[in-house]
């Protein structure tokens, strides 16, 4: 486990195995689905979506806040049959980006990815690394019928050139995979 991904699992849990168990993979020793839904660097928001064949909606479970920085722990789920599709915590620095952008974010009503390209913030997004992922009790609560393993990713995310939001994001392909 790296120091960021442990930093970020510890804004809401004082253990991270209440997530899961951590292992570091190469994209080649990640399954398909999940290859094609993380290695890659393109926002969360769209791919789940074009996999899904279904828009996304962002539920909000925890949030931390301090001067600078906005976090929270998500779910996000298919709008056409309510089925969790990702679990994730973002950290953003609320000042790499505009107040609207900002009062956006903290509405909670939107997925992220959706909001930088409506407000067609320059962004980049930048793989870290790709993690297989034995469930602890937090992800076994969303993901129904979780795999065992799971895949996940931590990534960040450059606004207007600067480091401005870190992801852990962590997928299940769910009843999609059954429906190929």
């Amino acid at each position: 486990m790296t120091k960021r991904l442990e930093e970020l699992i510890r804004l809401f849990f004082s253990d991270p195995k209440e997530l899961g168990t951590f292992s570091h993979v190469q994209s080649t020793e990640v399954p398909e689905p999940y290859r094609h839904l993380l290695a890659h660097e393109h926002h969360m928001t769209v791919t789940v979506e074009a996999f899904h064949r279904s828009l996304v909606d962002v539920k909000v479970l925890e949030k931390n806040v301090s001067e600078n920085h906005y976090a929270r722990r998500i779910l996000l789920v298919r709008q056409d049959n309510q089925e969790v599709v990702q679990w994730g915590i973002m950290r953003i620095d609320l000042s790499q980006v505009a107040e609207e952008v900002a009062e956006r974010i903290r509405a909670e009503e939107t997925p992220l990815g959706r909001i930088l390209i409506e407000h067609n913030v320059l962004r980049s997004i930048h793989l870290l690394n790709l993690w297989q992922v034995e469930p602890g009790p937090e992800l076994n609560e969303w993901f129904e019928n979780c795999p065992n393993p799971v895949y996940g990713r931590t990534a960040i995310i450059e606004c207007n050139h600067q480091p401005a939001i870190e992801l852990i994001e962590i997928v299940t392909p769910g009843s999609t995979v059954l429906n190929l």
